[in-house]
């Protein structure tokens, strides 16, 4: 027996967590009891109310436990944030060649994380463009971005925002570079549309000026910790997650979401981003039995693990966070099939053009972030034809907008300008998404 494989025949015989029962040895019992002067049995303090009084304390504890936590004061998330302060009254300004945008991400095709997003926004770009841009003026996207945006990124950006007559911001790429856009335009006073990050708490900041396209991690976890409880059901499973910011908040929610429900893993096992050798965290569970895996992990690394996994033996159904739809992760191999991932993009015609299109221009198919980003570009245009050139105008255009079709489907914002549209489920299959019909 190999590392606690299952049986080959049915990836599911895994089994229940491994139970352990050690044989103790027999322990005389007294059997008399010491008796009052009355003859009747005395407690072994001399206290007979002593019981009772444990007896009441143990139900007002338990009472007190069992009461609904009381309802917060007050949950931002649930009130509509809106910006009351001045800027709707400035006029366009004369003499503009062009509605610049800036982009916050890399500007390079063959960038692993935002190569694919960046040719969707251009797309998008030449497009409305082709379509006679805005009231004559071509859309221009102006790109900054570095591989430490906490240093000259965001430092970019800022002189972008106030030196470039930008009206709006799509990006970044990932959690922190989202939260530094969004520090930018709380002070700066200009909408940011971020494509595809899936931290919900870039709207914990309540900044009004922010808007989200991709689901957050707290609607992707029931679809798919619902899906992981329905495939091989009555077996735990084993979690894997990495200590980078969007994986840990991922798992938190994935394991709230899963607790809730009575289902803790057997193991929770975490590790560095960029690790290679997972020969400490395997040994865990070697000779462990459970049914599934659960990887939360960038895509690049989550490909690496579940490489390491297949090879050393462990052929548990594999479950994943939505890093699993991307093109670096579905790059692979036959290793990425059949994990079963979060999708953001419903299959419809207008997806499939898109995907025609872009795999026709530079011959790969474009995954959800780069529909997304896609989809960002085309709504920022829409708000900018419905409010004209003003920043304060353009926010509130994107927040009437609710209800939006994009070729992801139908952005509708929360409270706090999150999109709520629905989570879908789907696997990989030699290299292609496949989605899942619900079980």
């Amino acid at each position: 027996m190999s590392f606690g494989v299952t049986d080959k025949k049915s990836n599911c015989n895994g089994g229940q967590d491994a139970r352990r029962a050690d044989e103790t040895s027999a322990i005389p019992v007294r059997t008399g009891r010491p008796r009052s002067e009355t003859g009747r049995p005395r407690s072994k303090t001399g206290r007979p109310c002593s019981i009772m009084l444990g007896l009441v304390c143990f139900l007002v504890l338990t009472g007190a436990l069992a009461q609904k936590a009381p309802e917060p004061y007050h949950d931002g998330r649930k009130q509509a944030l809106e910006y009351p302060g001045p800027g709707r009254e400035q006029k366009a300004p004369e003499g503009l060649a062009e509605v610049r945008i800036a982009y916050f991400g890399p500007n390079d095709p063959a960038h692993p994380d935002g190569g694919d997003a960046w040719l969707a926004a251009s797309l998008a770009i030449e497009e409305l463009n082709q379509e006679g841009g805005f009231g004559g003026l071509p859309f221009r996207l102006l790109p900054v971005w570095s591989e430490n945006p906490w240093g000259s990124g965001v430092g970019q950006l800022t002189r972008l925002v106030y030196d470039d007559n930008v009206w709006a911001i799509i990006g970044g790429i990932d959690g922190p570079s989202t939260h530094l856009a969004e520090q930018v335009v709380a002070k700066a006073r200009l909408p940011l549309l971020n494509p595809f990050t899936t931290d919900k708490s870039v709207g914990y900041a309540f900044v009004p000026w922010m808007f989200s396209l991709a689901p957050g991690d707290h609607l992707v976890a029931p679809a798919l910790c619902d899906r992981l409880l329905s495939t091989c059901p009555g077996t735990t499973y084993v979690l894997f997650s990495a200590t980078d910011h969007d994986s840990q908040l991922a798992q938190r929610e994935y394991q709230k979401y899963l607790s809730g429900r009575g289902r803790t893993p057997l193991y929770h096992l975490q590790f560095q981003p960029g690790s290679r050798v997972f020969t400490e965290q395997f040994a865990r569970i070697r000779g462990q039995q459970f049914g599934k895996l659960l990887v939360v992990a960038g895509a690049k690394d989550s490909a690496i693990l579940i490489k390491a996994l297949r090879q050393a033996g462990f052929d548990q159904p594999i479950f994943g966070s939505s890093s699993l739809g991307r093109s670096s992760f579905n790059q692979s191999g036959s290793l990425a099939d059949e994990v079963v991932f979060p999708q953001f993009c419903a299959d419809s015609a207008p997806l499939r053009e898109f995907t025609a299109k872009f795999r026709l221009r530079h011959g790969r198919t474009p995954d959800y972030a780069a529909a997304l980003t896609y989809d960002a570009v085309k709504l920022l245009a829409a708000a900018v034809h419905k409010a004209g050139l003003n920043r304060v105008l353009i926010r509130d255009a994107l927040r009437d907008l609710s209800g939006w079709q994009g070729i992801c489907g139908r952005v509708k914002w929360d409270a706090v300008g999150q999109n709520q549209s629905p989570v879908s489920i789907a696997t990989s299959r030699d290299g292609s998404i496949v989605p899942l019909t619900a079980e």
